[in-house]
């Protein structure tokens, strides 16, 4: 997979440990573009670091519910998160970064590493299946899933770009819509641990049924 620059190819291209930027919410899969608005001191910190290093930062969502022990500093983290490479940024002027990050590769959380920064890094095992984009698109129910995309865009008054959507691939479309979705945290980490891609897609065309069943709001939005 190339990503900005850079190539990822084998397991010796990417770190055995990765700066991790919990946040809650948030869903990056290989070859899609996070937008971050970066002011926490320890984010600064992080993302210079990263801009000093590799330029590689793992996206993870705290857990849904709070174990004991864990605080707002340091929470509870999900098992699983996908590595972004910085190929966007810029200072704005009033302390704050505007950056996007390209995803990478998923990877599961081993042990928290002690490293005398503000952030946080993990020792981290990637899920290396990632890398070959070898995912057999040809399984994804390119039909289901249009239409019911189509309908939630009915049921919200919102508008496609359709002459994108027709001219993407399946790999490229079921992990945008997946990106784009307004899921909540439960479902945003089931997407992105789906197991394949013709998995990610049957859960996205899941949860948008579900979603349109219960009954959509309304929204005045162009989708891109």
């Amino acid at each position: 997979m190339i990503v900005g620059n850079a190539r990822y190819v084998k397991r010796e291209d990417l770190p055995d440990t990765v700066r991790v930027f919990p946040l809650t919410g948030a869903l990056l899969l290989p070859g899609g573009q996070l937008p971050l608005n970066i002011f926490e001191p320890r984010y600064l910190a992080m993302f210079d670091a990263a801009l000093a290093g590799d330029r590689l930062i793992g996206i993870v969502q705290p857990v849904l519910s709070e174990p004991a022990g864990s605080t707002a500093l340091r929470p509870a983290l999900s098992s699983v998160g996908c590595i972004g490479r910085i190929t966007s940024f810029a200072e704005t002027g009033d302390g704050r970064y505007i950056a996007s990050l390209s995803g990478v590769c998923r990877f599961r959380l081993l042990d928290e590493t002690g490293t005398g920064h503000p952030y946080r890094s993990f020792k981290i095992a990637p899920l290396l299946a990632d890398l070959s984009a070898e995912d057999d698109e040809a399984s994804v129910d390119r039909a289901a899933l249009l239409r019911v995309f189509r309908a939630y865009l009915d049921a919200n008054k919102l508008e496609a770009d359709w002459e994108s959507v027709e001219l993407a691939g399946n790999r490229t479309l079921v992990n945008s819509l997946s990106m784009m979705s307004p899921f909540g945290p439960a479902e945003k980490q089931a997407l992105l641990e789906a197991p394949d891609l013709k998995t990610r897609a049957d859960t996205l065309i899941a949860i948008t049924e579900m979603l349109l069943a219960r009954g959509a709001g309304d929204s005045d939005t162009v989708l891109q």
